[in-house]
């Protein structure tokens, strides 16, 4: 039976459009009234998360920043882990060194050193993956992504990462060059207490070593007093791989990578076709 749905969003709970279809916002309300634990587990922000999740009404906690957070649905803090200033400036140094756009996400907010470089890294990377959309709107979206992440301009980052207390939840790099993103994958792997991912075939990921979607939705788990094997974790990429290598019941949408669909148990439709809906009425009705 299972009592705990976690799932991912963008790519997953999120349509091509980034955002929550009807069919999956009533799949989630009738999870609730059987008495399951729903909650997200993103890579995006509490911040970023919640104004898609606010505009459909969607009370929940969240597992943020790839388990960097675990946020109630009040928006408390319940645990949080980051890289310090030094391993920081490690990471920072091997996406220098190559001339890859990053942010930093921080328990202060999101920063950049580049805004037009971030908006325009972005914009390549949506129309490559839709070239029938209108690079105008797609730069529109953009923007609005930078607007409602809290995002700062910084002239550098070095000023954060010697801070008292620095704290770095989440670099996001992005890069167009497949094979670059495998080779700094790579680099960035020798550097101690790190955890490198990805949640788009387009960027790089790197966090604390123990932030993690699936320890943190152990966490989550254990504190709620349900066990691991009556949970079910849906996503489509490899920041969710954590989370399926733990969970009773896993779920890889149909637009998720191959890989990622060898490992889980089930796969439903894709993002754009409700296969949040279709997997969560699979296991409840």
């Amino acid at each position: 039976m299972v009592k705990c749905i976690a799932s991912d969003m963008d790519g997953t709970l999120l349509n091509s459009q980034g955002l929550i279809s009807a069919e999956n916002k009533r799949a989630i309300q009738l999870a609730k009234e059987k008495g399951i634990e729903f909650l997200v587990a993103t890579g995006r922000s509490w911040e970023e998360a919640r104004y898609v999740l606010d505009k459909e009404e969607i009370d929940c906690a969240a597992i943020c920043v790839n388990g960097a957070e675990i946020r109630s649905s009040k928006g408390d803090i319940l645990y949080s882990i980051g890289m310090d200033g030094e391993t920081a400036e490690k990471v920072a140094k091997v996406f220098d060194e190559v001339g890859m756009y990053f942010e930093l996400y921080t328990p202060e907010g999101t920063f950049t050193a580049d805004e037009e470089l971030g908006i325009q890294s972005l914009v390549d990377i949506y129309h490559t993956a839709n070239p029938s959309e209108d690079v105008d709107k797609i730069r529109d979206s953009v923007k609005r992504r930078f607007t409602h992440s809290s995002l700062r301009v910084v002239d550098q980052y070095q000023e954060i990462f010697l801070a008292k207390n620095c704290h770095i939840y989440k670099f996001l790099a992005f890069s167009m060059d497949e094979d670059l993103l495998l080779t700094v994958s790579e680099r960035l792997k020798e550097i101690e207490g790190i955890h490198v991912t990805s949640s788009g075939r387009h960027n790089i990921e790197v966090g604390h070593s123990e932030a993690q979607k699936g320890i943190a939705l152990k966490k989550w788990t254990e504190k709620l007093g349900i066990s691991l094997q009556d949970t079910m974790a849906i996503g489509d990429n490899y920041n969710d791989l954590s989370m399926f290598e733990i969970v009773g019941h896993s779920f890889a949408m149909g637009n998720a990578e191959q890989a990622i669909k060898e490992v889980c148990r089930y796969i439903t439709d894709t993002n754009s076709e409700d296969g949040v809906a279709k997997a969560i009425r699979k296991l409840i009705e």
